[in-house]
């Protein structure tokens, strides 16, 4: 939508709850989702609008009830107290209900075996403060409690959450360590895809090559996040020309290695608990198909 002059000066969440008929309430949620951006850029709710400024508004409010509990989606947890639940997800799963996966999520499956969850955060992803691409396999930790809640989501504000991934990238690195420093957002081609792009949000990858195979040339590799945007890891190896293995939305899928995922997982998480203090660190190896693409390699 382009500005009209008769709303320059306003603030975004109550012009944008004029336009479209939302309540402000729901259009600040989308706002604090960066679901809502002026210019390519999200702002926040009191933004004051300028004369032909495009919004764009990339998901609409939560329509429908809270998820429900479903015991048929398997929960694989590696950790659980009165705070904080680590579960290891498998690739395939989506986390919380959205556009296309109403239920049988992971959120599902935990309000299943913690109905406590409940009542943690978002109603419409309950507990949930960061997530794994539907795709992406490995562990995730979720909040029990409105102190873990809020604790969690301050530590990763503030990186203190480490998380850990390892990809297969096509082609051999220049270098065996280094930063990917690019903003991500929104691709401006097709809308469901992110991109390196100016107007992005602030995003930052560290990586280190782990091993190099010759046939075909790829490179296994270690990747730590400093920021969580989303496809973060995927986006930024491709944009430096090394996709991730399988990975057909960013260019990662070719036939010398056929596979119906990419391969990346989330191997490495580690995060002060919110009550105790203490460093709570956990390891989860590979899956059996990325572990057999790898064998295949050697």
């Amino acid at each position: 939508m382009v500005v009209p002059g008769v709303l320059a000066g306003e603030r975004v969440d109550r012009a944008v709850a004029l336009l479209t008929g939302w309540s402000r309430a729901d259009v600040q949620v989308l706002l604090a989702r960066a679901a809502i951006v002026i210019d390519g850029r999200a702002v926040n709710k009191s933004h004051k609008l300028v004369e032909g400024s495009v919004i764009e508004v990339l998901e609409e409010p939560a329509v429908g009830a809270p998820p429900e509990p479903d015991p048929t989606v398997a929960i694989d947890v590696r950790y659980a107290d009165d705070d904080v639940i680590v579960v290891a997800k498998p690739d395939g799963l989506v986390v919380h209900p959205g556009a296309g996966h109403a239920d049988g999520t992971l959120v599902n499956g935990l309000l299943a075996r913690f109905p406590d969850v409940a009542a943690i955060g978002d109603p419409y992803r309950p507990g949930i403060v960061h997530r794994l691409d539907r795709d992406t396999s490995g562990l995730l930790v979720v909040a029990r409690s409105p102190r873990a809640y809020d604790s969690l989501i301050e530590q990763i504000s503030t990186r203190s959450v480490d998380r850990s991934y390892v990809a297969l990238v096509w082609g051999t690195l220049s270098s065996p360590r280094g930063v990917i420093d690019a903003p991500i957002g929104r691709s401006t081609a097709r809308r469901t895809r992110m991109a390196v792009r100016e107007s992005g949000k602030t995003a930052r990858t560290e990586y280190e090559v782990r091993t190099t195979y010759v046939d075909p040339e790829c490179s296994l590799l270690d990747c730590r996040l400093e920021t969580g945007r989303t496809h973060q890891i995927r986006v930024h190896l491709s944009a430096i020309g090394h996709p991730v293995v399988g990975d057909a939305t960013y260019g990662g899928s070719r036939v010398s290695i056929t596979l119906g995922r990419p391969f990346l997982h989330a191997t490495h998480l580690a995060f002060d608990h919110p009550v105790t203090g203490e460093r709570l660190a956990f390891d989860d190896a590979l899956p059996a198909a990325l572990a057999a693409v790898l064998t295949n390699l050697e």
